[in-house]
């Protein structure tokens, strides 16, 4: 039977988040330390572990056939490889910083001087778009040193908190790229290769949904159900049970993570009970 081969990172947080999605999955494999390569005991699936910056370069050349990359990544090098899911974790962002005690007002301030990146694609493409011209010095590694030196006015760097560039005498001024976690694939997958690849995609669109919403059961009065009823619609319609004591319905439904707070106000306001809220493990529609 065939097998379908994904990259992922080696190491890192990027590896943990890529690795614990998959076994959310239901995929059961083993990642030992210095294990450049694993076979997945109950899925069609073969594990490269790979430097994230080689990845986007042996899906193109079909070496291996999916891997899991930071969005930033797959971009800045520019290969002929395309985006089959975008997977919500390794959030961060590409953003321009300069000095914490240098005059900055807008982008053209940076027209003329030098900044410092290991993302020179990326930033080139942001600066031709703004029609502002700098000279790019791409490094790899320590960018946050180089204003310091006198190597460059500004840098163009990866941003998480932002603690990095406050410790290192920096400001962030401007986001070019926000990038996440994206799941790509090569342009010559074989017609069972991507069936094998619908099936893990419908499983980490399970596990996401799951991750997503919340399953909430509550108490509502026979007088105010109607009302409880459209502050929850559910993924169709809630489930209202009748309680024992008269009067009084069980109603079961499901929560978007994002509106749950706002939902939980108008139930409240509305004269639901007893609220109850349980974690979604996986979610089929």
């Amino acid at each position: 039977m065939e097998k379908i081969r994904i990259a992922v990172q080696k190491s890192g947080r990027l590896s943990e988040d890529s690795l614990s999605l998959l076994r959310e999955c239901g995929i059961k494999f083993s990642n030992g330390m210095r294990k450049l390569k694993s076979e997945a005991a109950n899925f069609p699936i073969e594990f490269l572990f790979l430097r994230d910056d080689d990845i986007p370069g042996y899906v193109e050349d079909g070496v291996a056939d999916i891997g899991i990359v930071g969005e930033n990544v797959a971009v800045e090098k520019g290969r002929e490889v395309t985006i089959a899911k975008r997977l919500g974790f390794s959030k961060c962002r590409l953003s321009l910083a300069v000095a914490k005690n240098a005059q900055y007002n807008s982008l053209e301030d940076l027209e003329g001087g030098n900044i410092a990146t290991s993302y020179p694609v990326i930033l080139g493409q942001y600066l031709k778009e703004k029609g502002v011209k700098a000279t790019i010095h791409e490094i790899s590694g320590s960018v946050e040193i180089a204003p310091s030196i006198g190597l460059a006015e500004a840098i163009c760097d990866i941003v998480s908190s932002g603690s990095t560039l406050f410790m290192n005498g920096l400001k962030e001024v401007e986001t070019i790229f926000r990038s996440e976690a994206v799941l790509i694939k090569g342009t010559a997958l074989s017609a069972e290769k991507l069936e094998i690849l619908d099936r893990l995609l419908f499983r980490i669109d399970a596990v996401q949904r799951g991750k997503n919403n919340k399953y909430i059961l509550l108490n509502a009065p026979e007088d105010q159900l109607q009302e409880i009823i459209r502050i929850l619609p559910g993924m169709r319609s809630p489930t209202v049970l009748p309680l024992a004591e008269k009067g009084w319905n069980s109603v079961h439904s499901v929560i978007q993570e994002e509106e749950f707070w706002e939902v939980i106000d108008q139930l409240k306001a509305a004269g639901a009970e007893g609220i109850l809220v349980v974690p979604i493990e996986k979610m089929i529609l």
